[in-house]
């Protein structure tokens, strides 16, 4: 599930990519829905695309002690366990719209994602 950008598209942070599922429009017994009542729907669906690198904290200390190194301390990031392909349900209220290379892409921190599905490897 990987969508191919004409630029590089960098997620920073926390954050998530996700490709929106299409709306539809009708319901299962044929009913026309107005673009309103779409948009006041609680949660959204997608599959993710890309995702930043996660949470940003401090490395551990070094050795000795601190008022005795150099330099400032390196900055490293706790994964995110959403990661590209997974189908993601997240708070539509949450969620930054977002248009690139001519398609619709929303944008969500990852602690807005209710639910991920993955499918399972094989052999397990």
């Amino acid at each position: 599930m990987s969508d191919t950008f004409r630029r590089e598209v960098v997620v920073v942070g926390d954050k998530v990519l996700i490709k929106p599922e299409e709306e539809t429009t009708q319901t299962p017994s044929g009913l026309y829905l107005p673009r309103g009542v779409q948009e006041k729907e609680a949660v959204g669906g997608g599959y993710v695309v890309n995702v930043g690198p996660g949470y940003p904290t401090v490395g551990p200390p070094g050795e000795g002690e601190p008022w005795s190194r150099t330099g400032g301390a390196e900055m490293r990031y706790v994964p995110l366990q959403a990661g590209e392909g997974d189908y993601a349900v997240y708070l539509r209220a949450a969620a930054v719209d977002v248009e690139i290379d001519g398609s619709p892409y929303v944008i969500i921190s990852h602690a807005n994602i209710l639910l991920l599905i993955r499918e399972k490897l094989r052999g397990i």
